[in-house]
């Protein structure tokens, strides 16, 4: 007999459509704060900001998968998003989000397989699918969106890797 588990994932929107990260990854969200851009950074690092002493780089998916910003009114501008601070590997990684949703539970026999393309970002950086009413909401994996060699770019921009 199958095992129905289920996880709690944090939603997100990028653009028109809504995300999620298994909340065990998710170690906080941040309202909008200053960035520092970073010389010789990655196009889609935004930059750094300083999180109770700790220095947290900020990638922008927008750049990274060329997603437009969610056009939001007047009236809903005071749930613009921020930063959902991701733990990779005992790394923490600021991730811009247009509007931060909710926590949702998900049994994980409703999570399918990615079609081949959704809004530009690769299938090989999405976990899978969600169909919610007449919606669907897209599972990321961070571990697959940095490997280690980007991951280390991010963490010491500037410095230049010996062995190219």
């Amino acid at each position: 007999m199958a095992e129905n588990t289920q996880i709690q994932l944090v939603t997100f929107q990028l653009g028109e459509e809504l995300y999620g990260v298994d909340i065990m990854d998710v170690k906080e969200i941040v309202k909008v704060r200053k960035v520092r851009p970073i010389p010789n950074a990655p196009f889609y690092v935004e930059g750094i900001f300083n999180l109770r002493s700790e220095i947290i780089p900020v990638i922008n998916l927008h750049k990274r998968f060329q997603i437009q910003k969610l056009a939001l009114d007047a009236d809903e501008e005071e749930f613009e998003g921020g930063f959902i601070i991701l733990n990779i590997d005992d790394n923490k990684i600021g991730i811009i989000i247009d509007r931060i949703a909710r926590v949702v539970t998900i049994n994980t026999e409703d999570i399918k397989d990615p079609p081949q393309m959704i809004s530009g970002i690769g299938t090989e950086y999405i976990h899978g699918v969600i169909r919610q009413d007449d919606k669907y909401l897209i599972m990321l994996d961070f571990r697959r969106l940095f490997n280690a060699k980007e991951l280390q770019k991010i963490l010491t921009p500037g410095e230049e890797d010996e062995s190219e």
